[in-house]
């Protein structure tokens, strides 16, 4: 439901998945699913292998998917010599593409400590390897919500970061590029500060806290731009679903609140230097986007998210993602897909047929599981119905 003809989707172009194809994945040794652009249902009984569906096509961004799994734990059990792979057909605004993704096992033996490693993921686009996962950002915008995101706004910050740098992806595919780099530099940077024995390399610790204020401070300028703008998308959003306020909140964000980014850059880059004897001591750095929050509150109620119940919670997230769908939209001619795992149970009827409605008007592949097919009856020929059990999938008749 939308209040202002500004905020209407563009429909010209779509973003779907029109082939799935696994191999050793979770439950699943072997699986084709072949697809048309409308939403997808997938009903069955719990532990049918529902959510290992969404779970591969999570793989289709870049990250650790939505169980934030170990590349190794994501096999399928009794394959372990198997590595698993996705596959997906895509249609996007800018034309037809082909992702493949797997788990490279580790070669050689374990490491000095015994502690098994976990290989690397590899991405193959059109056919062709790619250099990271950052490829993936720039053809595919996918956005999730799990049973387990429901104390997203209660537990604590790198969650809802982690949620924020998925939004941002869709409308900024180098954000993933810049958090890879960031979290790389950090990493390093700790390693050499932390090597016994041996003192720090000056010119080697600036190069690396240069790298992190010029790439955090864009992270924090990318967080900060889309919060903001979501917050005012929403304001304009008519139907069931709550108002939800958000802030990018943090030291590097109240930076750019009082200064141009560059000096931001300027003042991040000085608190790594001065923190050096406590990172050293501590790990991690002191000072950075790695430490910033998403702040939301349900403004009718004056309050902030974590005080709100469960319900409304959920409800809150869900205004968010639709919100970020509309505006994904029409800025790049699509929404991303959504994975909406158990969403509908949790909601009443009249926020279900809100969430269904706001679905087609945007053209939204969203894939949803439940185990009540009628929670879906809405949606009877406006999408794609599929029984999973037994880690088959079948096309279903419509509830």
């Amino acid at each position: 439901m939308i209040a202002d003809p500004a905020l209407a989707p563009v429909l010209s172009g779509s973003m779907a998945v029109t082939r799935l194809s696994l191999a050793e994945f979770r439950c699943y040794p072997r699986l084709r699913l072949d697809l048309d652009a409308r939403p997808v249902v997938l009903t069955g009984a719990n532990g049918a292998g529902k959510t290992n569906l969404l779970e591969a096509l999570s793989f289709l961004a870049p990250g650790r998917g939505l169980r934030r799994a170990r590349l190794a734990e994501v096999g399928r059990l009794g394959a372990a010599d198997a590595p698993w792979a996705v596959a997906a057909v895509l249609t996007t605004p800018e034309g037809p593409a082909e992702i493949g993704t797997a788990h490279e096992p580790p070669s050689g033996p374990v490491s000095p400590d015994g502690e098994a490693r976990d290989g690397k993921r590899v991405v193959q686009v059109d056919g062709k390897p790619s250099r990271g996962q950052a490829q993936l950002a720039k053809l595919v915008s996918v956005v999730w919500l799990t049973p387990d995101m429901d104390r997203l706004f209660a537990d604590g910050a790198s969650a809802r970061r982690r949620f924020l740098d998925r939004l941002v992806y869709g409308f900024d595919p180098e954000h993933a590029r810049r958090v890879s780099t960031y979290e790389h530099a950090m990493r390093e940077r700790t390693r050499v500060l932390r090597t016994p024995g041996a003192p720090a390399d000056p010119s080697w610790l600036v190069a690396l806290e240069d790298r992190m204020a010029r790439e955090g401070g864009a992270i924090a300028v990318a967080r900060r731009l889309l919060a903001d703008r979501l917050g005012r998308a929403i304001a304009l959003a008519d139907g069931p679903f709550p108002k939800a306020g958000l802030r990018a909140v943090g030291a590097v964000e109240n930076w750019l609140g009082e200064g141009p980014a560059l000096a931001a850059e300027d003042r991040l880059r000085a608190a790594l230097a001065a923190s050096r004897a406590h990172d050293a001591a501590s790990g991690g750095a002191a000072s950075g986007p790695h430490r910033s929050d998403l702040e939301v509150r349900h403004l009718e109620r004056d309050r902030p998210a974590a005080m709100c119940s469960t319900g409304e919670q959920k409800a809150l997230l869900l205004s968010i993602v639709l919100a970020n769908a509309r505006l994904r939209a029409l800025e790049r001619g699509a929404p991303p897909i959504l994975l909406l795992d158990e969403v509908a149970a949790h909601l009443d009827a009249d926020r279900r047929a809100a969430l269904y409605a706001d679905l087609i008007a945007l053209g939204a592949q969203a894939w949803l599981t439940g185990t009540d097919a009628s929670l879906f009856a809405p949606l009877a020929g406006k999408a794609q119905f599929f029984r999973v059990a037994d880690a088959t999938v079948n096309v279903s008749e419509n509830p």
